[in-house]
């Protein structure tokens, strides 16, 4: 490539020229333009880094010897612990240390894993399903990614599929199953599965939460299910060599047009090659085992699959998710892991409760995102709380006109603070009689204090009134002390006096 680069140069082309013909970076050709070949030498012989890195290189063959499977970056890591000095890239020591292991024969140990053979299961026992995708030319020039399900029985490797242009939801996952199943002709007695999001809500430790769909389908058609754990993909080897045989033979140069006319050709291509060529393991032809396997399948049940069932999980802020906006439903209606079945009537989706069939609630869809759209009986009703406070406060004060003048008084000037107010007020009647809670209100009335607070001073104080040995009436010149009290005026000469400091 030196070479090359300078016979280019020699010939005038520009570092440009010279990357576009020998489709290398322009980087690279300024790298070695101006070197002359005793600088190429040196470089090529730098060892990148090397040169760094030979003064560590007895300590690193002795970690590399003593533990054969370290990495570079705990090498490069106990490097700079012990070496303050030590300045080099990753990416060099990782070369180094590769060089290191083939020059002195050590390779890092590979973790084999061990499979074991087993038996070929019964006829009728189980069934594997997997997904994949596949993006494929389209006629009109372009690409798209179709979405594919496989299905294979495990006694005869006989093969069902179905492709989808969009990704699969819970209620088409469903739907394709029981096309499966009339396929067949029959139902295994386990399903050999993924723990995809379409299947399962949560693991819960081994006591499996299925989605509603799929809970409500198994049960109806009565079969077992077999969750892979995650990086086990071993349990259903069997199904993700035909889904990767699906992708690689039946989809590869294919032109899409519609998914009808694909789908159909896929069912012709398995009934054609797919489940008529020997089959590498069995040696036999899965099509023809299949005719007998057929006769240990249990019948499919029949079940209304009309539509496609849509669910939407509560949130903890009581509002569902639907095509970018949260719709809310009544206060009280979350619960972990609970959801609602979704009807889309038109411009309206109704949400309904799966046990019960009822209606929870029913909104206009927006056409906008990010919206929150909220009925307002779904809201927390705090008048309600208020108004039924007001009314046990009315009772505890005697039920007097004065008590609600008093009450609706307080409620019109401190509505925010009404709660608080009546249930001080209802106190009144466990210290005071209900002339002294009277008097009281009449005062308060009169000055219109609408505060529970000097209410309950006043009661308090016409309540000591009475105990005296001679009570006497309340008139403008023994008004209460605390009602009366007045600011102190200053004098504004004296005011300037002070700031002065006495000059005139």
């Amino acid at each position: 490539m030196y070479s090359e680069i300078h016979q280019l140069k020699a010939i005038g082309l520009n570092k440009a020229q010279v990357a576009k013909n020998l489709e290398i970076d322009v980087k690279t050709v300024t790298k070695y333009w101006e070197l002359t070949p005793d600088q190429f030498h040196k470089v090529q012989h730098a060892g990148r880094g090397s040169n760094k890195l030979k003064k560590y290189q007895d300590v690193i063959l002795g970690w590399l010897k003593k533990y054969p499977d370290i990495s570079a970056a705990q090498v490069l890591d106990w490097l700079k612990e012990h070496y303050a000095d030590f300045n080099v890239r990753e990416r060099t020591l990782r070369r180094y240390i590769s060089e290191l292991r083939k020059k002195h024969n050590l390779p890092k140990p590979a973790e084999t894993r061990q499979y074991q053979a087993v038996q070929e299961l019964p006829p009728g026992k189980q069934m594997q399903l997997d997904f994949g995708q596949k993006k494929v030319r389209t006629t009109g020039g372009g690409y798209t990614t179709l979405y594919c399900m496989g299905v294979v029985l495990a006694h005869s490797r006989y093969k069902y599929g179905k492709w989808s242009e969009k990704p699969f939801t819970a209620a088409m996952f469903v739907q394709m199953l029981l096309d499966c199943f009339e396929y067949f002709g029959g139902i295994a007695d386990e399903l050999v599965i993924d723990q995809d999001k379409l299947i399962t809500v949560s693991e819960n430790y081994g006591d499996i939460i299925y989605t509603y769909e799929f809970e409500k389908f198994k049960q109806s058609m009565g079969f077992n299910v077999y969750l892979c754990r995650k990086g086990d993909p071993e349990s259903k080897g069997k199904i993700e060599a035909v889904v990767k045989y699906y992708k690689g033979n039946f989809a590869p140069n294919r032109l899409f047009a519609d998914i009808r006319s694909w789908n159909q050709s896929f069912y012709d291509w398995l009934d054609r090659t797919g489940n008529r060529n020997i089959h590498g393991t069995t040696k036999k032809v899965p099509a023809d085992v299949f005719l007998m396997e057929q006769k240990y399948l249990r019948p499919v049940p029949w079940i209304s699959v009309t539509g496609e069932i849509l669910t939407r999980t509560v949130r903890k802020d009581n509002t569902i998710l639907y095509r970018g906006n949260r719709y809310s439903v009544p206060l009280g209606t979350y619960r972990p892991h609970y959801q609602l079945m979704l009807e889309e009537a038109g411009e309206k989706i109704r949400l309904i409760d799966q046990d019960t069939g009822n209606l929870v609630a029913e909104h206009t869809v927006s056409l906008e995102t990010g919206k929150l759209i909220q009925n307002n009986n779904h809201l927390r009703n705090h008048s309600m709380k208020v108004e039924k406070l007001f009314e046990n406060t009315l009772r505890m004060l005697g039920g007097t006109n004065q008590a609600r003048a008093m009450l609706e008084g307080i409620r019109a000037e401190k509505p925010r603070y009404a709660r608080d107010q009546f249930i001080l007020l209802k106190k009144l009647p466990a210290l005071y009689s209900a002339e002294v809670i009277l008097e009281a209100l009449d005062y308060c009335l009169a000055r219109k204090l609408f505060s529970a607070t000097d209410c309950h001073d006043v009661a308090c104080w016409f309540d000591r009134q009475q105990n005296e040995a001679e009570p006497y009436a309340v008139t403008e010149t023994n008004v209460p002390q605390f009602l009366k009290v007045k600011a102190e005026k200053r004098d504004i000469a004296s005011a300037y006096s002070h700031l002065t400091g006495g000059a005139r």
